[in-house]
């Protein structure tokens, strides 16, 4: 799969039509129709209704509730996880996230400490539910994942290689194919290799342990790992993930029911938890 290729296809054209349907519900408000929303976009009710229909299995219309400024604050109240008993359902083992069992590893102290020395770590671009999609992999498993529709494919690529600036990077898309279907598609099994700080690591650890279509607090987080009044440092922790969506740190909001601040863009923060509650309802 060629870079080129992450230009056109069907699911970055669906995240497109996403992202201008936020801008558009922002700007009118929540009594925007149906209708004049497929109008401001250059689509048919029709059209507009099939494509969101395809994209989550629910209406347009529903889909819009989810994208609604106040469905966060929704979430806290209906489907909040609070992580105290996370250990029971697979914090300190593999996680599962959507219908896609992880299996994680976590790099040593001493080896965080060389930025990525001695590390191969390969990377190519390929088609998400959520547009252009950055994938990054070790040996051992991916490393880094991020969705660049808001940032832009030349940031994203910095920013990742960055976090590991003495390891040897080599595009090779063919060689992660496998590993980014299995993630794209939700089928498989994913391997990842957490490599972070050690506290970071244990607050991703505990992001995995919340349940796709569910939220929870920075001080929860900060609670589940014992630092309860590390609350500033999880939420660094939390946007400092690079590998977004399977780490789920679009799960973490504010105890306001604000969303907080998301690397990818909020926007696309917005787009995933919509996306995740959307399916939980189409799922039944």
């Amino acid at each position: 799969m060629e870079t080129a290729e992450a230009d056109s296809p069907e699911g970055r054209y669906h995240y497109q039509v996403i992202r201008r349907a936020i801008a558009e519900i922002d700007a009118a408000g929540p009594g925007l129709s149906l209708e004049a929303l497929a109008a401001r976009m250059g689509m048919s009710p029709a059209h507009f209704q099939r494509l969101f229909s395809a994209w989550v299995g629910v209406s347009a219309k529903r889909y819009q509730q989810y994208l609604a400024l106040d469905h966060a604050r929704r979430l806290l109240a209906e489907r909040f996880s609070t992580l105290e008993t996370a250990s029971a359902v697979g914090l300190s083992g593999p996680g599962r996230l959507h219908d896609l069992f992880l299996r994680w590893e976590a790099m040593s102290p001493g080896e965080y400490a060389r930025r990525g020395a001695g590390l191969t770590i390969r990377w190519g671009w390929f088609d998400s539910p959520f547009g252009r999609a950055l994938v990054m992999a070790t040996e051992r498993g991916i490393c880094g994942l991020a969705l660049a529709e808001e940032t832009g494919p030349e940031a994203a690529l910095a920013d990742l290689m960055g976090r590991w600036p003495e390891a040897r990077f080599i595009e090779d898309p063919a060689a992660l194919e496998g590993a980014a279907r299995a993630v794209f598609e939700q089928r498989g099994t994913a391997r990842l290799h957490m490599i972070g700080a050690p506290f970071q690591i244990k607050v991703w650890e505990a992001l995995l342990a919340i349940p796709s279509g569910h939220v929870t607090t920075y001080s929860q987080i900060a609670r589940a790992i014992g630092h309860p009044g590390a609350v500033r440092a999880v939420g660094t922790a939390v946007g400092r993930n690079p590998v977004s969506w399977l780490i789920p740190c679009h799960r973490a909001l504010r105890k306001s029911g604000e969303l907080g601040g998301y690397h990818w863009g909020l926007p696309m923060k917005r787009a995933l938890l919509a996306w995740e509650a959307a399916r939980q309802e189409a799922a039944g």
